[in-house]
């Protein structure tokens, strides 16, 4: 099928093919009719896209300040290379969408296959929209005018915050699409409403809804309000525009009444004059989309909706709302309809975005898929003799910026890729010259050429899928943790002896330069026989608290999905394993969500492990740092960009460009499934500490040390 994507690094808008999305437990899989694109949020992705790199700066100073964060603490090489991947990560386009049922997910029963729906999906011919964020359309509505829907309910949201009474008089800053709609909903509202925007045609266009208008390029419109309301001045304002500068929000307040609302839905300056606001007593609020739920992933990912006597207006109610309004025909849409456009003739409108004078291009499809199935080939795959070909599960984040490098640099074969929505996938794929990417992981499973299957989705889904790759009789690589729960860890290592396949888990930092050298230093696979202690620091930064990788049921917590790493490493210096564990975490009650605590190790040698995971430190400050002390000397391992040794005989340093064993570790790995020699990290030591940080978790609800069984 065919997807609109827009590349940040080029500023091209690109017609992409990728596999269709099959349908997931609580979504609706749609095949689209119609979608509307959002001319402002649009036309700012590209205009971001082709600006230089110090324009590019100048939009986002926050993100400048990160990037020099990194810089201090990871260098200038690591830094670039993340800058870059970030922008080389295209943009799905577009939030406005209508088209048919073709399939449900497991938990929906109030909307069935055939009907026609609005919702926030992208452009593409076939999309995958959890429940909460699909509206069924009335038989009355058309198919054009759904689409005004989704941007119907931005302008619906910021009314509702506004929350004006009959007969009050509303300004509306900004009357391009949004802009419009919000002022024909006010005047539904049964509101006084004055349209201020230096575009004549939309003022004419205003005009004919009943909009009284002003143009600020030839107009003083905070007199011209002042004088149209008696001298009171507006009772509420709400700002549609999208300018950086900060004069409309200076006018907005200069022409409120005292005691007046300003709500901002649009994309301004915010260099507030405190007099302004002081004076009147002003209240400024700014409106978040499409209403409660937005953003919100126990709403819109987990269908949990907010009780309606509590929540009146939700994200969907609003879109509901306006779909009524459109049945009525109390809300007029179809004069803002510039253009209707096939979709393969897309760069009509995305070619001249800033000079069009466009208020609604409308994207119409075809009736059937330009390609259909749930994969797509890139190229015809070569798999050789040899083993070590690769599939891989999942194509977040992550995948992109570091595993799928890293398997390529180690001279992985890489054969295949799935993901849920097929567009990250089918773009790794080509940047990667991976042969098919596919939106059906069981293709992945069931191919006969792969035989290591990779899995890096988010960590809920490991377990399961470690099963069932061994029960398909393939090798298995799956990102850290191996399990988030107890329960889990049984059936994994049941179908690990069944199936008599190598289970590794991404514990790269043993393979970087500098552990690999602390553990020769150490002496090697001697090592344990001598007892030694061992600190690990880990600055980890915080990360938003509403992030997947706190969510227990999902990410299983920091601790989980990150804090192994250091056990697995303290493991693979002292030569021995986890025999109890003691964690205590900040806070008067921590949760196993916790993401700032120390953990104690005891070794079965009699070794000591310390770790040391915090959240709440500076990101300017190095992010790792190991400390080992044994036999009267000491190892610093700072950041995996160097070593220092004290008490070592001909050995003070090592240093180099951070290297976290990444590439390292899937070198050994592609030469060790070849070779067929023995795994890597013994599974039993693999076991060993995903039980160990599942005792911690124990250990932090219990307030004692936990057995490592």
């Amino acid at each position: 099928m065919y997807q609109l994507i827009q590349n940040l690094k080029s500023g091209e808008t690109v017609l992409e093919t990728v596999p269709a999305p099959q349908v997931r437990a609580g979504q609706v899989l749609i095949r689209t009719r119609r979608t509307l694109v959002s001319l402002g949020t649009e036309r700012m992705l590209v205009d971001f896209g082709k600006a230089n790199l110090l324009s590019k700066a100048r939009q986002q100073p926050d993100k400048v300040k990160q990037v020099i964060e990194k810089i201090q603490s990871d260098g200038l090489l690591p830094t670039l290379e993340a800058v870059f991947r970030k922008l080389d990560q295209p943009l799905p386009l577009g939030y406005c969408h209508v088209g048919e049922v073709v399939a449900v997910g497991a938990g929906i029963t109030d909307i069935a296959v055939g009907d026609r729906v609005a919702s926030n999906g992208h452009h593409a011919e076939m999309v995958c929209i959890p429940r909460n964020l699909v509206a069924q359309i009335p038989d009355s509505v058309s198919d054009e005018q759904a689409t005004f829907t989704v941007i119907g309910a931005i302008g619906l949201q910021g009314i509702r915050l506004l929350n004006p009474t009959l007969g009050e008089t509303v300004v509306v800053i900004g009357l391009g699409l949004i802009g419009l709609l919000t002022a024909q909903l006010l005047r539904l509202n049964g509101c006084r409403v004055i349209g201020l925007d230096p575009d004549e045609r939309k003022l004419t266009l205003a005009r004919t809804f009943g909009i009284e208008t002003l143009n600020p390029g030839n107009t003083d419109v905070v007199k011209a309000v002042t004088d149209m309301t008696g001298g009171v001045g507006a009772d509420g304002v709400l700002i549609t525009a999208s300018t950086k500068s900060d004069e409309v929000i200076t006018q907005s307040a200069r022409m409120s009444r005292k005691r007046g609302r300003i709500v901002l839905v649009g994309v301004v300056g915010l260099n507030l004059s405190r007099a302004d606001f002081f004076e009147k007593e002003l209240t400024f609020q700014v409106s978040c989309s499409y209403g409660p739920g937005r953003y919100d992933a126990g709403y819109e990912q987990a269908g949990h909706d907010y009780p309606l006597p509590f929540v009146r207006w939700t994200e969907n109610r609003n879109f509901q709302a306006i779909l009524h309004l459109l049945s009525t025909g109390q809300l007029q849409v179809e004069p803002l309809i510039t253009e209707v456009v096939a979709l393969e003739n897309y760069q009509q409108i995305y070619g001249q975005m800033n000079s069009s004078g466009s208020i609604a291009s409308l994207i119409s499809y075809p009736d059937t898929l330009t390609q259909s199935g749930t994969s797509v080939t890139l190229r015809e795959p070569t798999p050789g003799t040899s083993k070590g070909v690769v599939g891989i599960i999942g194509a977040g984040n992550f995948a992109g910026s570091t595993l799928v490098p890293a398997l390529k640099k180690a001279g992985a074969e890489l054969h295949m890729i799935a993901s849920a929505n097929g567009l990250s996938g089918t773009l790794l794929a080509k940047k990667h010259h991976i042969g098919r990417s596919t939106t059906n992981y069981l293709d992945v499973l069931t191919d006969p050429a792969i035989d290591l299957c990779v899995i890096t989705t988010r960590h809920n889904n490991h377990a399961k899928l470690v099963v069932e790759a061994l029960q398909a009789g393939k090798h298995v690589f799956v990102e850290k943790p191996l399990v988030i729960y107890d329960s889990e860890l049984p059936g994994v290592i049941a179908a690990q002896q069944a199936a008599n396949r190598m289970v590794m888990v991404g514990f790269n930092r043993r393979f970087s330069p500098t552990a690999r050298k602390a553990k020769a230093l150490l002496g090697g696979n001697n090592s344990g026989a001598t007892p030694m202690n061992i600190v690990a620091t880990m600055n980890a930064g915080a990360i938003p608290a509403n992030s997947w990788v706190h969510d227990r049921t999902v990410g299983g917590g920091r601790i989980l999905g990150e804090a192994c790493h250091y056990v697995d490493l303290i493991t693979y210096l002292t030569g021995s394993r986890v025999v109890a564990v003691c964690m205590n975490a900040m806070g008067q009650h921590p949760s196993e969500s916790t993401d700032s605590a120390s953990i104690l190790l005891r070794y079965e040698n009699g070794a000591t492990g310390v770790i040391n995971y915090f959240a709440n430190g500076s990101k300017a400050y190095a992010k790792e740092r190991i400390e080992v002390y044994s036999q009267e000397r000491t190892l610093i391992l700072d950041n995996f960009k160097s070593l220092k040794g004290y008490g070592f005989r001909g050995f003070s340093s090592q240093s180099g460009g951070q290297d976290k064993g990444h590439t390292e570790q899937f070198r050994q790995l592609i030469a060790c499934l070849r070779s067929g020699s023995a795994p890597l990290i013994a599974f039993a030591e693999i076991v060993n500490t995903t039980a160990a940080t599942l005792a911690a978790l124990r250990s932090l609800q219990d307030g004692g040390w936990a057995d490592v069984s």
